[in-house]
């Protein structure tokens, strides 16, 4: 018999490559060499031909640790060794802006994305799993996020350049991709990042996660990533909300763009704020905290003659019945 965790991963893959069957279409596989994305890289090169669809592996060598590109180049080898004919390496400059990990998330991201249109790829496939999406709710309760960060990972989302990008692991256990790899005799690399407490995913992974487990019982993460699941559904339903919101209240005015104030303020603080996010973000490309979300809300719902509020990438002002955006 099929070992179960092969059988997960493999259903799941071929979940994944479902809307391009034959297609002929090529999908990227992100591959660090990890249990994770070992076991979807597996998964892929044997469900990807059966699909007509072709696979490409990228391993990104982040020039971080000593000997990243031996590790980068075992990673590819391991990819052809599967069955993927097309496995490359892409070397990057990791910056700092946002702090390490962020800035390697970032130059990751771009390198997939250069790759994806070199090769005119529909798809990127990433190994993150239910853990992941554990870790990153419960970090972004930690910071105080909104809605919006306590979502957590997109199993499915298409960017503005029309790439989609796809996680077929996010219902599986990381425990479930090593023993898909014990069971396939495949050596997973350990990265040694992913025990150093210096940064906080690693913090959450190895005491809080498990202090929780213990504490409450088992389910914790499984929990967490539903709770991820349903938030999603509501930010879903907001955002089509506020799409139709916005083309009543905004306009543009002469330097920016222009709120009407008392229908922002006619509006439940959830919209509200959620449409004075949106207008930035989409407007100026700045995101805003809680709290310069809430000063910008009070020139409609607490008008008192308080001046401009001068925010990330622009400035809020109230101009007779209307809040008006400018660049800052």
């Amino acid at each position: 018999m099929l070992d179960p965790a092969i059988a997960a991963v493999r259903r799941a893959a071929r979940a994944a490559l479902s809307p391009f069957a034959d297609s002929g279409a090529r999908v990227l596989v992100a591959l660090s060499g990890g249990a994770d994305s070992l076991a979807l890289a597996s998964a892929v090169a044997f469900e990807a031909p059966r699909a007509g669809v072709e696979a490409v592996a990228v391993t990104v060598d982040h020039d971080l640790q000593p000997g990243s590109a031996e590790v980068a180049s075992r990673a590819a080898e391991h990819a052809r060794d599967l069955g993927i004919r097309e496995a490359r390496v892409v070397r990057v400059a990791v910056g700092d802006e946002g702090g390490p990990e962020a800035a390697a998330r970032a130059a990751r991201v771009e390198a997939l994305r250069g790759v994806a249109a070199e090769t005119g790829a529909a798809a990127v496939l990433l190994g993150h799993t239910l853990d992941d999406q554990a870790e990153t709710v419960l970090l972004g309760l930690a910071r105080g996020s909104g809605a919006g960060s306590l979502q957590g990972m997109s199993p499915h989302l298409i960017d503005d350049r029309g790439l989609a990008w796809i996680r077929p692991l996010l219902g599986l256990r990381r425990g479930e991709t090593r023993a898909f790899c014990a069971a396939s005799g495949l050596e997973a690399w350990a990265d040694p990042h992913n025990e150093d407490e210096r940064f906080a995913r690693v913090r959450v992974r190895g005491s809080v996660l498990p202090v929780l487990e213990r504490e409450l019982g088992p389910g914790v993460a499984e929990a967490l990533a539903r709770t991820a699941e349903q938030l999603r559904e509501d930010n879903d339903a907001f955002a089509d909300m506020i799409d139709e919101i916005i083309e009543d209240i905004v306009e543009h005015a002469e330097a920016g763009i222009a709120v009407s104030a008392a229908a922002l303020a006619a509006n439940p603080p959830a919209l509200r704020g959620r449409i004075i996010r949106h207008v930035v973000q989409s407007e100026f490309g700045s995101s805003l905290t809680r709290t310069q979300t809430l000063e910008v809300a009070r020139l409609a719902t607490d008008w008192h003659g308080q001046g401009p509020i001068d925010l990330p990438g622009c400035a809020a002002a109230r101009t007779g019945g209307r809040i008006v955006f400018t660049a800052g």
